[in-house]
């Protein structure tokens, strides 16, 4: 969906405000908008304030995106991020030109909701309905259909007349909507200027209605003529904007954006209506990708996508040179490699830094170590001196000496002004006419050491029961599986897996590869739900009191069906009900406590107002209540951002019992599978610890424990031998190979 203008924002009676999300900026009269807007697509918010309800999300902050850069905007979980790109997008933010196209991901879909030109939604196919996502190519396409039918009904004459009327109706309509809006954003002069406009944008309207209603006998001759050229004129308009945005490449671009995107050929063709979640969320994505925008706004685009897909996907975004981009992901290979600069949103307010996100927070924490052992010697030095002063006073005057007591008089003015930034802000030496110029209560700038959000803290019950006697928890040998009623070839063929208790296993492949189909099998009986799987060749040998727990990729969607039959549920009451008699509230709250819903979140607020994140940490405390001795994550990270991502893998590492890792997040599953080091490849890992004591983490990771990192391709089971990075490099030929196919 394309704001501002083009579909202007329906939800609201005000652009800047609606009665839950409120949006504030500085404007003048020099300020642009709407018909007055600058050739440049170039964005510069001042003074930008954000409020939900009560709560406020930014704060005075300036926004400023420029034309053709690639930005992500980081922040933790519950700051904002989706609600700025979203006020953006609706044209709630006032001083946006609402002359640039600007679409957010996921529009699309809420617009095409409704049966178009007979085609039922369930009938539609996945390129069908990526190819009329663009709702200004779909408008002209349909302009131009009505048009060329009434210009070629040669027994009728007034068919071009009446097409004509009908279709300049509807775009007066447009405009007198959008002019209702400016009016109601501008003030003072400017404002007076944009409601006599709209009294005459209001009276066109009348008047266009007006000539819809006439018969053909009230048609002079003349007009006839003049409007039948004009439909002529209209069509050859709306032909050339076709021409001008490839309208008949259409088709071939959502094909090839749909196959980058993992969709088959076979299921590129399928109806949308046959796609679960997932492939719906990626069917999304291609809408986005697939539309011209001037400003592109992509919120956690790489969800449910495979690691090829990924790669695929930061080649495209990277590609788009004239477009300008924001991204929120949290997955920290994809944003270090489209990010040309980052918005950081964090104290209410966006910091900019020209880079990606490992180089800001190695930078970061590089300037906070520095500053603070400046700060520190300048206190040590500060202490030093005053005290030799003291004691310089008390001696002059004891001896009466007028002289010495100048003299520290004289030392402490110097003390002062020696105090503070030792360098400017371009780390050149201190000068105080040219780094402070005007009138200042100090001769140098105080010393800021750069505060850090306190660490996410996730704690888990690390050991689980003892087994009582040794052996594997789960032996799979020579095991195949085929669904039944399927003449195909077997999901899974001739699979050999043993997982010993404490063992770390990685499982990487492709959407749709057999990941779940071996979960499944591996959790056997212990599964819920339907009926457990059977190998359909093969054994699979369980350690009799091992107890089996798994995360599944769809915990968060079954909470929320479990939301939307009981309004009333809280992640308290949810884990207290699901444990029987086993817990009590006593012994419940320390425990999600411990992954972060702490008081009224975890008792007061219904399931159904906890973010995505919340949910997964319910999801992991329903799992960890009772510590199961391997534990199975599937898509874990998916619904959270990369602090809580960070804290979860250094709670995991100290688990006890043993991890069966399925993700296409290449730092989880790094760092928590082959034993790579979080500090090393996440900087913000140090944030808020005293930087002497950074040399203990290579003690730390010495007894980090190192496991196996498997691929499943063709239903088979593979090791790779250099983990994600001999698979990334895998998933980046495979990446290459399509781009180069599509190409051709």
């Amino acid at each position: 969906m394309v704001r501002k203008g083009k579909e202007p924002a329906s939800d609201a009676a005000s652009p800047s405000t609606s009665p839950i999300l409120t949006v504030t900026a500085q404007q003048s009269r020099f300020h642009t908008d709407a018909v007055d807007a600058p050739v440049s697509k170039e964005i510069v918010i001042k003074d930008l304030s954000i409020s939900v309800g009560q709560r406020e999300l930014l704060s005075h902050a300036e926004l400023q995106l420029l034309e053709g850069r690639h930005y992500v905007l980081v922040g933790r979980n519950g700051t904002g991020k989706s609600t700025l790109l979203k006020a953006i997008a609706d044209g709630h933010v006032p001083g946006i030109p609402w002359s640039l196209r600007i679409l957010l991901l996921g529009q699309t879909r809420a617009s095409l909701e409704e049966d178009i030109e007979g085609l039922k939604i369930e009938e539609e196919t996945v390129l069908q309905h990526v190819v009329r996502s663009d709702r200004i190519r779909e408008r002209y396409i349909r302009e131009a259909r009505v048009l060329s039918e009434a210009v070629d009904h040669a027994n009728d004459p007034m068919a071009p007349v009446k097409a004509f009327r009908q279709l300049s109706h509807e775009r007066l309509a447009r405009n007198v909507e959008e002019a209702r809006q400016i009016a109601a954003r501008r003030s003072g002069a400017r404002g007076l200027k944009a409601r006599k406009q709209l009294i005459e944008f209001e009276e066109k309207l009348s008047q266009s209605q007006a000539r819809l209603e006439e018969g053909e006998g009230d048609i002079e001759s003349a007009m006839l003529s003049k409007e039948t050229q004009a439909a002529a004129d209209m069509l050859a308009a709306i032909q050339s904007a076709l021409e001008l945005m490839d309208a008949s490449e259409a088709e071939a671009k959502a094909r090839t954006v749909l196959l980058g995107l993992g969709f088959s050929m076979e299921k590129i063709d399928n109806p949308i209506s046959q796609l679960s979640g997932g492939w719906k969320t990626r069917c999304d994505l291609a809408c986005a990708l697939c539309q011209y925008a001037d400003v592109l706004l992509l919120d956690e685009p790489t969800n449910f996508l495979d690691l090829p897909s990924i790669i695929w996907l930061q080649e495209y975004v990277r590609g788009l040179e004239t477009t300008t981009v924001v991204v929120v992901t949290h997955d920290r290979d994809f944003a270090d490699a489209v990010a040309e600069e980052l918005l950081v949103l964090r104290n209410l307010t966006l910091e900019r830094f020209r880079g990606n996100l490992s180089l800001y927070e190695r930078e970061r924490h590089k300037k906070a170590k520095y500053l603070t052992g400046m700060k520190e010697a300048q206190d040590k030095q500060k202490k030093h001196m005053e005290q030799t002063i003291v004691q310089n006073v008390k001696a002059a005057k004891k001896t009466g000496d007028d002289k010495k007591l100048k003299q520290a008089a004289s030392r402490r003015k110097k003390l002062d002004e020696r105090m503070g930034m030792e360098v400017s802000a371009k780390g050149t030496r201190f000068k105080l006419n040219r780094d402070m110029a005007g009138w200042q209560d100090a001769a140098r700038n105080a010393i800021e050491v750069p505060d850090f959000d306190p660490p996410v803290k996730i704690s888990l019950p690390s050991s689980p029961p003892d087994l009582r006697f040794p052996g594997a928890l789960v032996s799979l040998e020579k095991v195949s599986f085929s669904y039944p009623g399927r003449n195909k070839v077997p999901v899974l063929m001739d699979i050999d897996l043993t997982i010993h208790p404490g063992e770390r296993v990685g499982l990487a492949g492709l959407n749709g590869s057999g990941k779940t189909t071996l979960v499944s099998l591996i959790m056997g009986s212990g599964e819920e739900g339907s009926g457990a799987l059977v190998p359909t060749k093969g054994t699979i040998t369980r350690h009799a009191r091992a107890k089996i727990g798994r995360f599944s990729q769809q915990a968060v969607e079954e909470l929320n069906d479990l939301a939307t039959q009981d309004s009333s549920l809280t992640a308290l009451s949810h884990i207290i009900g699901i444990s029987g008699s086993e817990m009590t509230e006593k012994e419940a709250r320390p425990l999600l406590g411990s992954l972060g819903l702490q008081g009224q979140t975890a008792s007061d607020v219904p399931l159904s107002l906890l973010s995505g994140g919340q949910k997964v940490r319910l999801a992991l405390a329903k799992l960890l209540w009772s510590p199961p001795h391997l534990l199975i994550l599937d898509e874990v990270t998916t619904h959270l951002d990369a602090d809580t991502i960070l804290a979860l893998v250094n709670a995991l590492r100290n688990y006890e019992g043993a991890l069966l890792v399925i993700t296409h997040d290449r730092f989880f599953m790094r760092c928590l599978v082959e034993g790579e080091s979080p500090y090393k490849l996440a900087p913000s890992a140090h944030a808020g610890e005293d930087p002497d004591e950074e040399d203990s983490e290579d003690e730390d990771d010495a007894g980090a424990r190192v496991g196996v990192v498997y691929r499943l391709v063709k239903g088979q089971l593979r090791k790779l031998e250099r983990g994600m990075e001999q698979y990334e490099e895998i998933a980046a030929r495979a990446a290459a190979r399509l781009r180069k196919a599509q190409a051709v």
